[in-house]
């Protein structure tokens, strides 16, 4: 299993950023997908999860309504549009592979620091 994030950065709050995650060892179209985050100190938080043909998602209250999990499964990529971001969204995130509970880190994750 391979997943490698990229799209982190440093943003100013109420700035965008779009995650994206790319998938390889398995076949990505067969299992859900889980968006996490870690900040410094705190142990892994879900963000959001999606499911196999892309149908159905879920968020944390916390992003709701501000984050938008997508995913391409020609492509195998796992994307997590991020706006109108706070400094509390601050994290290192990583993509899961499997659904709401899914933890297991594969990749390095992306740095994302909300700060003006």
């Amino acid at each position: 299993v391979q997943l490698v994030e990229s799209g982190g950065g440093m943003v100013q709050p109420g700035g965008s950023l779009r995650l994206s995650c790319a998938a390889s060892g398995f076949t990505f179209s067969n299992y859900d997908m889980t968006w996490v985050r870690q900040a410094p100190g705190k142990g892994p938080e879900w963000v959001s999860t999606i499911n196999t043909a892309g149908g159905s998602t879920d968020y944390a209250d916390s992003v709701k309504g501000r984050f938008t999990i997508s995913r391409h499964n020609a492509k195998n990529t796992l994307y997590l549009q991020m706006n109108s971001l706070k400094p509390e969204d601050t994290a290192l995130y990583y993509c899961a592979r499997g659904g709401k509970t899914a933890r297991k880190r594969w990749g390095q994750g992306t740095q994302v620091t909300v700060s003006s």
